[in-house]
Formats: structure tokens, sequence, C-alpha cells
């Protein structure tokens, strides 16, 4: 065999296995590099959570993890609990707006669960519901949808 069909020997077996090998080796990293992106996203809104609840934690007062709606709040505190469910809608909307999608992956799926649940929580909260139409203006609309919507049907669990 000769130099040339040597070389035209490698260069076919480079075309026919290492092409689609190499191929095959970036589509795997881009996906692996995209899940670790989404994994990093998702972490750091979960860390955003657990702050919201801290915040949450100082300000007894407003019995924020209570179900039925708090009685008799100063005009003080009603700014306060109007504060911080701002916060917690904004924490949503982020959520949603990078979580969400209509065509999710198992993973997605599973970490966008955790968010649905959260939301379905605070939406059971009487207060939270009372406020939610206010603390809604200016949010995105498909996000103010979709939280709507979940607020509707927890309140039909509730009855």
């Amino acid at each position: 065999m000769s130099a040339l069909e040597t070389w035209e020997l490698a260069s076919y077996v480079v075309t026919v296995i290492g092409l689609p090998l190499a191929i095959s080796v970036f589509i795997f990293e881009q996906r692996k590099e995209r899940n670790n992106e989404e994994e990093e996203v998702y972490q750091l809104l979960s860390d955003n959570y657990q702050e919201f609840l801290k915040i949450a934690l100082e300000n007894p007062d407003l019995r924020l993890f209570a179900s039925e709606e708090t009685p008799a709040l100063s005009a003080e505190q009603r700014e306060r609990m109007f504060i911080i469910f701002s916060m917690l809608t904004s924490l949503f909307e982020r959520a949603y707006l990078l979580v969400y999608d209509t065509h999710m992956t198992e993973s997605q799926r599973r970490r966008w669960n955790s968010w649905d649940d959260y939301m379905r929580e605070w939406c059971r909260r009487a207060d939270f519901c009372a406020m939610l139409p206010q603390l809604l203006e200016g949010e995105d609309p498909d996000f103010a949808a979709y939280i709507s919507k979940v607020a509707d049907e927890q309140k039909r669990c509730l009855n």
C-alpha cells in the first residue's frame, strides 16, 4: 500500500468514524453545559427564596405563614406585608421566566415543580391572595396569568 493510499484510507476513517464521534462529543458537552447552567440558575433562585424566608421569619407580627387572614394590622404592618409579598412575587416571576417552559425535560420539570409548589403554598394564604391583584400590576403577563390560575385553583381546594 502506497503512502497516498494510506492517507486516503486515513481520511475515510476520519470521515466515517472521527467526524460523527466529534459531533457526538460536542453535542454531549453542550447538553452537559446547558444542564449545569440550568442547575446554577435554580440554585441561585433557591438561595434567594431562602433569603426571603429569613425576612419573613424576622417579621413574626405579620403572621405571614398563617393560612387565614391576619386581623387588625396597623398601616405600617400592612406596608411591610405588602413589601415582603412584593419581594416574593418578584422572586416567583423570576423563577417563572428563568425555569418555566412549555416543553421541559424531566430535570427541568422537576426543578419547576418545586417552584410551582411554593406558589401553590403561598396562594393558599389569604393575605397573599388578597394582595395578589395589586402585586401583579406591571408584572409579566404570562406569569400573571399563570399565578392567577394557581391562586384560583388553590381557592377551590380550600372550599
